[in-house]
């Protein structure tokens, strides 16, 4: 996998404008609007995964998708930089994996895979 592939999900977020800048800048996303989707930024990481930023609300508070990442902890130190909180940091699935978790600014956790090999 390419560093930022993920599956589809919806992130929820309370100001598109600044999620939208936190992830283009964190994994490289390509992220903007459709002309018949206005005020849903949609999302499309490098491997052609994508989703979208739906407004906060009415229950849709907390997702959370894995993202492939080729370093764990350079992107841990990237979100802090950003705004971002680690929740849970560098864990060992198997000897050539580790997975982590941090939240946006926003609050939404987001898990790390890291896989070597």
């Amino acid at each position: 996998m390419t560093h930022g592939d993920i599956t589809h999900i919806d992130i929820p977020v309370r100001d598109r404008a600044a999620a939208s800048a936190f992830y283009g800048a964190l994994f490289g996303w390509n992220i903007g609007e459709r002309p018949d989707m206005t005020g849903y930024p949609l999302w499309r990481a490098p491997g052609g995964v994508g989703g979208g930023l739906a407004p906060r609300g009415d229950g849709f508070t907390q997702p959370r998708a894995h993202v492939e990442v080729d370093s764990i902890d350079d992107t841990l130190a990237h979100a802090t930089s950003l705004g971002g909180t680690v929740l849970m940091g560098k864990f060992e699935i198997t000897p050539t994996s580790w997975w982590a978790i941090f939240l946006d600014p926003d609050g939404n956790e987001i898990g790390l895979i890291e896989r070597s090999g």
